[in-house]
């Protein structure tokens, strides 16, 4: 008897354990973020800090302070499996990669083979092995998190569920190890006041120099109640704690046909024998617990292991958890947050082993919680496999994206939260960007969407004087050019960075001058009704209270409509979201947000008249309004409208299908406002866009695959092209109809954004397109995860084979995909 893969559903995400990567993107600017292929699904809570183990089984994504990025294996955080029959005994380390460092060469790590599987559909992923021991073992590992739960999904857990079958006619002993090296301390910034420079793509950046390795100090304890055995690893501090300060802890618990043993005082930088020799000996510990604390220089780790015997036929599930409690995120010296989980906790930091308790009791029904919210969807006889897969694996950012959750207060009654743009762009919650990617929170998380848009709301009004250098012109040639970094009444870009004080300052990015955007009031106008729309239409009090903002934010981009059309327009220098590509005058893509911006402005303010929460000027501002995307509907279909597709601006004179030139169509449409254009022309441009975009775009690259823009690519010998291997990769930004560049040199153009074809996809579907629709995201789902780009999803791939910024907010709108192709608004509101 066999028993069949558990846990996964056949749709998730699959890899032979061990297996390379034959054609992986490379990173397109040697200056920004490549960490190579190995990413798995990541462990933990929104906001609570994350631990990633990669597909060949060794922890190495550790984003454990608050927006800040570790890529490292750390050998000694492992488990360990000894199996013992009549005939013979073996012992290895569940990790298909050994230390290169020379630390652990006792240790034996498990061989790379083609039967042994990893499986991932967020946020359960695991491990099958097969064709190395007799016994058939797997691993399923997960954090509590599903949809609409507040409370759960912020808690620093991880669980992993080892089930063990014994298949043949004879006994089989096991153990089972989790060994961990303590790292109370490691995760702070020893720099508390980095230096801001500018990376050679323009962006700002800052040097993050963590405290890896600083455990003088650092003890473990053995802890045995009735119902687990616990390993708590501390340091030394007292009192309050502060950022990185805190615990780890690592346990299991006891069954009737198991035996327990540990070790609190390891090595984890010697050879690994006081570990090794009686775990692959007889698979035993020597139980020892000794409190003393590393001295300088010194590492120590704990270690606990179940050993058993199955019959033939017999099958025994063992669990183990890891949690952290570090319950502080410190931003600019003296300016923190705690963490969302606190409000469950508490904030001594002294309650990973209380966390781990609940974890060893919940973590069934935690299980069942997220089959209950992922099967309806798994269920599904009318979207592939491979759109299943994507939807609940790109939701993986929210986890690991540098994520901020913090603790609830009468302001923010379940905290602030914020995701990072990306790890290269280090800001949180990017307007432009969070259009697309909100959707994930917006159908998931709704309170959690609501309160990123409280926060815009309340930053509009805020100025802050202090001027800064623009890196845009540093691109071009251009030298110096500086602007105010927030100016009263403008939308601001993001809420801020790690580095200083999120939510608080906001605005932090400044390669482009976002006073300057003509996307974002729209985008924040949009975003706000959309919300409401989305969740019910009830909230009308959330409408009331961004009500004033959405009225200057929407005074604020009216004055840069110079000539009094009713139009905005775009001013030379990249001033939206494509903001490495010029428009000039009246553009599409502006446009039509500005349009879809006063419809909802207009449905918003409807709605507080019928419950009468407008101010005395409510209806003269409607009336304006109106005014307004009447004459500019005018404006838009006259002056860009060319029979087949609109025009990319007014004046540019660029013959360029941009793809995203209907999207505030498609946001109109989507909240059931009027129109802003008929559909006969959305039809037509659809058409266009997909011609030339989607398939002349791959046509041309399949003849044309010199590299794109040489002098900015970051690894020349590491490219393939995907048009060489006949693949379409996805729709580009902008090219000429025929699928040819309007120059070679472009960027933003020829890149093809994984989160605006999901957005486009969305589009299709929404016109009934669902063919066109799914095949341009399928293109671009096998780019990620055939290509090595899986849990670290880009902005934008090439077909050259490169990518840029990656753990991406944007790709999170292949959940606006799944919400036109269900009609899930219609079931909400039903």
């Amino acid at each position: 008897m066999t028993l069949p893969d558990p846990f996964i559903p056949d749709c998730a995400w699959q890899r032979p354990i061990g297996a390379g990567w034959e054609t992986p993107y490379v990173v397109r600017y040697a200056s920004n973020l490549d960490d190579g292929p190995g990413h798995g699904v990541p462990l933990g809570g929104f906001g609570a800090g994350c631990i990633g183990r990669a597909p060949s089984g060794s922890f190495n994504l550790w984003h454990l302070d608050g927006g800040e990025h570790v890529f490292a294996i750390f050998p000694a955080c492992q488990f360990s499996v000894f199996e013992q029959t009549e005939d013979r005994q073996q012992a290895y380390a569940m990790s298909t990669e050994p230390p290169t460092d020379g630390s652990l060469s006792e240790w034996e790590f498990y061989p790379a083979n083609s039967a042994s599987t990893y499986h991932a559909l967020y946020p359960r992923s695991g491990s099958t092995y097969r064709g190395v021991f007799q016994t058939e073992l797997s691993c399923e590992q997960f954090s509590p998190i599903w949809a609409d739960n507040y409370q759960e999904a912020s808690y620093p857990v991880a669980v992993f569920v080892w089930t063990a079958h014994n298949p043949t006619d004879r006994l089989i002993t096991l153990s089972l190890m989790l060994s961990w090296q303590n790292m109370v301390g490691w995760f702070t910034n020893a720099n508390p006041s980095p230096t801001v420079q500018q990376r050679d793509d323009g962006s700002p950046f800052y040097k993050y120099q963590p405290r890896l390795g600083k455990s003088a100090g650092n003890f473990n304890q053995r802890i045995v109640q009735a119902d687990r055995v616990t390993c708590v690893m501390d340091g030394d501090w007292s009192g309050e704690p502060a950022e990185g300060q805190g615990q780890f802890c690592i346990a299991t618990r006891p069954f009737e046909q198991g035996e327990i043993f540990y070790h609190s005082r390891w090595n984890p930088a010697g050879d690994g024998s006081d570990l090794w020799q009686s775990f692959s000996q007889s698979g035993t510990l020597p139980n020892l617990a000794d409190e003393m604390p590393a001295a300088a220089g010194e590492q120590v780790g704990g270690a606990i292991a179940v050993k058993f015997t199955l019959s033939p036929g017999e099958t025994a599930e063992i669990p183990f958890v890891l949690t952290w409690d570090l319950p502080v995120t410190e931003f600019a010296a003296g300016k923190q947050a705690y963490r969302r989980y606190t409000d469950f906790f508490g904030r001594s930091g002294r309650n990973a082993e209380a966390m781990a308790a609940i974890a060893l009791t919940k973590y069934p029904s935690w299980q069942q919680q997220i089959q209950q919210w992922q099967q309806p969807i798994l269920n599904r006889s009318d979207l592939p496999d491979w759109l299943k897969m994507a939807l609940f694996n790109e939701l993986y950012d929210l986890t690991s994206g540098g994520t901020l959750w913090s603790a609830a207060s009468e302001t923010d009654p379940i905290g602030q939260f914020g995701v990072l743009e990306c790890f290269d762009y280090c800001w949180y919650e990017s307007l432009d960007v969070r259009l697309y990617g909100g959707f994930a929170t917006l159908m998931l998380w709704p309170e959690i969407e609501k309160s990123v848009i409280r926060a815009f709301a309340r930053a509009i009004s805020a100025e802050d004087s202090r001027q800064r250098i623009i890196g845009y012109y540093y691109t071009i040639g251009e030298g110096e050019h500086w602007a105010a970094r927030k100016l009263r009444g403008a939308t601001p870009h993001d809420l801020g960075a790690p580095n200083e004080h999120p939510w608080q300052q906001t605005n932090y990015t400044s390669y482009q001058d976002c006073n300057q955007w003509k996307d974002l009031p729209s985008d924040f106008v949009i975003q706000v009704y959309r919300a409401f729309v989305m969740t019910g239409e009830t909230d009308v009090d959330f409408l009331a209270d961004c009500w004033p903002a959405v009225v200057e934010a929407l005074a604020y981009l009216k004055q840069f409509d110079r000539d009094g059309d009713g139009m905005p327009e775009n001013g030379g220098a990249p001033d939206q979201t494509f903001d490495d590509w010029q428009l000039k005058g009246v553009s599409a893509y502006c446009g039509g947000l500005w349009l879809a911006a006063l419809e909802s402005a207009i449905a918003i303010g409807n709605q507080l008249q019928q419950h009468s929460r407008g101010s005395g000027n409510l209806a003269i501002l409607l009336a304006q309004y109106r005014r307004w995307a009447d004459q500019g509907r005018v404006v838009f279909q006259n002056k860009l409208w060319n029979g087949q597709y609109y025009r990319l601006d007014t004046g540019s004179g660029a013959d360029v299908v941009m793809a995203d030139q209907l999207c505030g169509q498609f946001f109109a449409r989507l909240m059931g406002l009027p129109d802003i254009v008929e559909p006969e022309f959305t039809e037509s441009a659809l058409e266009a866009i997909y011609d030339a975009c989607f398939v002349k775009f791959n046509q041309y690259a399949q003849h044309h695959t010199a590299p794109q823009n040489q002098k900015f690519e970051g690894a020349q010998a590491g490219f393939f092209s995907a048009a060489q291997l006949g693949l379409s990769i996805g729709a580009a930004n902008g090219v000429r109809p025929d699928g040819s560049p309007q120059n070679p040199d472009d960027t933003h153009q020829l890149e093809v954004w994984t989160g605006i074809n999901f957005g486009l996809a969305a589009f299709f579907a929404q016109m009934g397109k669902r063919d066109a629709a799914l095949e341009i995201t399928a293109a671009v789902v096998q780019q990620i995860y055939q290509h090595g780009l899986q849990f670290r999803t880009p902005e934008a791939i090439t077909t050259v084979g490169t990518f840029r910024a990656c753990h991406y907010l944007r790709p999170m709108a292949i959940w606006g995909l799944y919400g036109a192709l269900t009609d899930w608004r219609m079931e909400l509101t039903r």
